[in-house]
C-alpha cells in the first residue's frame, strides 16, 4: 500500500490548494478532542501534545483564533491541562457526534470569528474519527484544510495513516507542525518565529 508521502496528489484543484501559501489572517486552529482519558493509549502521544502545544504558541503568537472541541467530557474527562493552560479564555465545545460540523455550536462560532477564515489548521484525536469527520466537514463547507500530521493520532498507527489518507483523499492538505509554523511565520527574521524559535527547539 502506497504511503502518505507516495500518495500523489489526485487532481490539479488539489495542488493549486497545496501551492497556496497560508495567511495567518486567513486561518483558525481547530484542537480536536485531546482529552484526559482519550489520551493514555494514544500512539506516540507526546509528540501529538507537544506539536499541538507549538502549534497553539504559534496561533497565539500570530492572532489566529483557536477552537476547542471535546467529545463528552461527562464521560471522557475535559481537555488535558498541558492543552488547555495554553489557550486561557478559550471553553471547549463539547459535542457527541464526532465531527465538529455535527455541533451547532462550534458551526456559529466558526462563522462568527473575526475576517476572513477561510482555511483550517487542525491538530487532535483520533484521527481516523473525529479528525477525519471534521475535515470532511470542513471541506463539504467550502474551507481549505490542512491537517497537522505530526499532531493528530490514534489509538493505533493503521488507525493514524488510514486517517490521514481519507482525508488527504478527500482533498485536505496534509501537512506537519514544523511546515505550518515555518509557512506562517515566512521569515527567520520575523518577530513571530524569534518569539517561537526556543519552544521550536525544545
Amino acid at each position: 500500500m502506497a504511503s502518505i508521502v507516495d500518495a500523489p496528489a489526485s487532481t490539479p484543484e488539489y495542488a493549486e490548494i497545496a501551492r497556496r501559501p497560508l495567511d495567518p489572517d486567513q486561518c483558525a486552529l481547530v484542537v480536536i478532542d485531546i482529552q484526559q482519558k482519550l489520551l493514555p493509549p494514544i500512539f506516540q502521544k507526546e509528540e501529538l501534545v507537544r506539536n499541538s502545544q507549538l502549534l497553539i504558541r504559534a496561533a497565539g503568537i500570530l492572532k489566529i483564533p483557536a477552537l476547542v472541541s471535546t467529545q463528552y467530557a461527562k464521560g471522557v474527562g475535559g481537555t488535558v491541562p498541558e492543552i488547555a493552560s495554553l489557550l486561557p479564555g478559550v471553553d471547549a465545545i463539547d459535542k457527541t457526534l464526532f465531527s465538529c460540523f455535527g455541533s451547532d455550536v462550534f458551526c456559529s462560532l466558526l462563522k462568527r470569528l473575526p475576517g476572513q477564515r477561510n482555511t483550517l489548521l487542525l491538530c487532535g484525536m483520533e484521527s481516523h474519527i473525529c479528525v477525519s469527520q471534521t475535515a470532511l466537514g470542513a471541506l463539504r463547507d467550502g474551507y481549505v484544510v490542512h491537517v497537522a500530521s505530526d499532531a493528530v493520532s490514534s489509538r493505533t498507527e493503521w488507525n493514524w495513516k488510514i486517517g490521514l489518507e481519507r482525508m488527504r483523499a478527500a482533498g485536505a492538505v496534509i501537512s506537519s507542525t514544523e511546515m505550518m509554523i515555518y509557512e506562517l511565520t515566512r521569515s527567520s527574521s520575523s518577530a513571530a518565529f524569534k518569539e517561537l524559535l526556543p519552544h521550536l527547539k525544545g
